[in-house]
């Protein structure tokens, strides 16, 4: 808000099937070629001809960042989170052993340890209760990752864990601004993480909630187009280091961006699995949002938004768009699902990375505009510089999310 100290992010940190690392990340976006690999369905509990497909991360450079020791006794999304972790802490220029008391972690994440919380299931339910293992429990639930990244980064400050669904990176950024603001925590370590299993992705395939395969067999998310058919189901992580500007300037930080504002909104029209088909309540939020920050759609140069291609899904984010903009010509729209799949961290990637001043292919997948949506996606034209970046992002069940980034010292 206008008058707050200036809040910026001073460090990045990404793994996801397309890198290890802020700068492959980039890479990524720049050049979009996502390539899903085939997971395992053999358990059965897939739909016959449903989707096959996920953005899988290659863990074979997990050895840098983690031990094999440290992994075992972690969760696939907490070892994702922790590598990102110490990637965003390198890349702010922090020693890693002085974060300290003063360092915040908060998490946003959709589906938590599922291996884990199934292996305990398993457990119970062919061996009994009694033979459940301890050491399992502790990485079952949410917060596993935030537990790990403090544990294994020394982040003892807050420790928060957000679980609403794809709305929530964006009101992760709101709990993070606050730790600031109030001087609570000197610095945050906010992250989006989440892992993709063969039976998580047979669950969301049965709720048809991802990519269907086109004639040719490819799987892509497509978001705004006419023949959209789902999201691309991911895993990975995305951490970054934000801290006041003032900080970051006492110790010659370079920064990356700046995060104005965030908020969050709630419509509680919306159905408790899916996507209103109204977007007045929302879009009434974002423009009160715009506002208390002396912003209109006009001073928006770059839209981040959360669609994903599902049919719901972007029929919400589009309308919400297409309602603030009133008809006038909407700024580039980056979509970062198309590029990293749906959570584990794009959204928080992308919108850094755009603040930034990073480039973006064209958004993979979208051929046919669909006229209910009057939304054209990002087609790899050269981005303006940007002022001002809006992030929008709507989740099933009602919760929404939207955060204005700034430029950082490191524009192209």
């Amino acid at each position: 808000m206008i008058g707050q100290p200036r809040m910026v992010v001073t460090g990045l940190g990404v793994v996801d099937a397309n890198a290890w690392g802020a700068s492959e990340a980039a890479d990524s976006f720049a050049h979009p070629d996502p390539r899903p690999i085939a997971v395992d369905r053999s358990s059965g509990y897939h739909r016959k001809n449903g989707s096959s497909q996920a953005l899988l991360v290659d863990t074979t450079p997990q050895s840098n960042w983690l031990s094999p020791l440290a992994a075992r006794r972690m969760s696939a999304v907490s070892r994702f989170a922790v590598c990102a972790a110490k990637m965003a802490i390198k890349d702010a220029g922090l020693d890693p052993g002085a974060i300290g008391s003063e360092t915040a972690v908060v998490v946003s994440t959709a589906y938590g340890a599922a291996n884990i919380s199934e292996q305990i299931l398993r457990q119970s339910f062919l061996d009994g209760p009694t033979a459940l293992s301890p050491a399992l429990f502790t990485e079952s639930v949410a917060s596993a990752p935030a537990a790990q990244i403090a544990l294994n980064c020394g982040a003892r400050g807050a420790n928060v864990t957000v679980t609403q669904s794809q709305a929530g990176p964006a009101v992760a950024l709101v709990q993070s601004l606050n730790e600031l603001r109030t001087g609570r925590s000197e610095r945050v370590l906010i992250a989006a993480a989440d892992e993709m299993t063969p039976l998580m992705h047979a669950i969301l395939d049965r709720f048809l909630a991802l990519a269907r395969p086109d004639d040719h067999g490819a799987e892509r998310a497509r978001p705004f187009d006419r023949d959209r058919t789902g999201w691309l189901a991911a895993e990975g992580a995305t951490v970054a280091v934000l801290e006041l500007e003032s900080t970051a300037r006492d110790r010659g930080a370079p920064i990356l961006a700046e995060v104005m504002a965030a908020g969050n909104a709630f419509d509680p029209w919306s159905p408790r699995s899916g996507w209103s088909r109204n977007p007045g309540t929302l879009a009434r939020s974002l423009s009160r949002f715009l506002r208390e920050n002396d912003r209109t759609p006009a001073d928006i140069d770059i839209l981040v938004s959360g669609a994903c291609g599902h049919r719901g899904a972007d029929r919400l984010d589009g309308g919400l768009l297409t309602t603030i903009w009133q008809g006038a010509v909407l700024p580039p729209v980056l979509a970062p699902a198309a590029v990293s799949g749906a959570h584990g961290g794009s959204l928080l990637a992308g919108s850094i990375l755009a603040a930034s001043g990073k480039d973006f292919g064209p958004t993979p997948g979208f051929e046919n505009a669909d006229p209910e949506l009057g939304v054209v996606p990002h087609d790899g034209r050269k981005l303006p510089s940007p002022d001002c970046v809006l992030l929008t992002t709507c989740a099933a069940g009602g919760a929404a999310g939207w955060a204005l980034f700034g430029q950082g010292d490191r524009c192209n």
